[in-house]
């Protein structure tokens, strides 16, 4: 993958692809957590700077819901959408609403050849609305 995006192929990039795989949604410091059981003298920096080269290569996502730390993903290219618990902030995927990408028209795109949609739904996941009700 990294390959094909051309960008070398070293042991920080590839631990940190791993771990993002690994682990949707997480954020840096769970990313590092993770890069360093594999890999343990990957500093915070190259953790840093592999996210942001994975990131301006398409490998990788990153969402910020308001509120919320970066997170990053490796569903990429699929144009999905978010949905954001409230109480604890698990994040979790949700398909495209209705239709074709970009998922919803603009009432008034203002002159913009509009591709993509960003959508955060936010509620209550089951834990946290179980946890509510009782």
């Amino acid at each position: 993958m990294l390959r094909e995006a051309d960008l070398r192929v070293t042991r920080p990039r590839v631990a940190v692809l791993s771990a993002v795989y690994a682990h949707p949604h997480a954020d840096t410091h769970s990313i590092i957590r993770a890069v360093r059981l594999r890999e343990p003298e990957v500093s915070h920096q190259a953790v840093y700077d592999s996210l942001h080269a994975l990131t301006a290569a398409g490998l990788v996502r990153r969402i910020q819901p308001s509120g919320s730390v970066a997170r990053y993903e490796s569903r990429v290219g699929d144009n999905h959408h978010h949905v954001v618990c409230r109480s604890c902030g698990a994040v979790a995927d949700v398909d495209c609403a209705v239709g074709d990408a970009p998922c919803m028209t603009a009432s008034d795109g203002r002159g913009y050849a509009i591709d993509e949609a960003e959508v955060i739904y936010w509620g209550l996941c089951s834990g946290c609305s179980t946890d509510n009700s009782s």
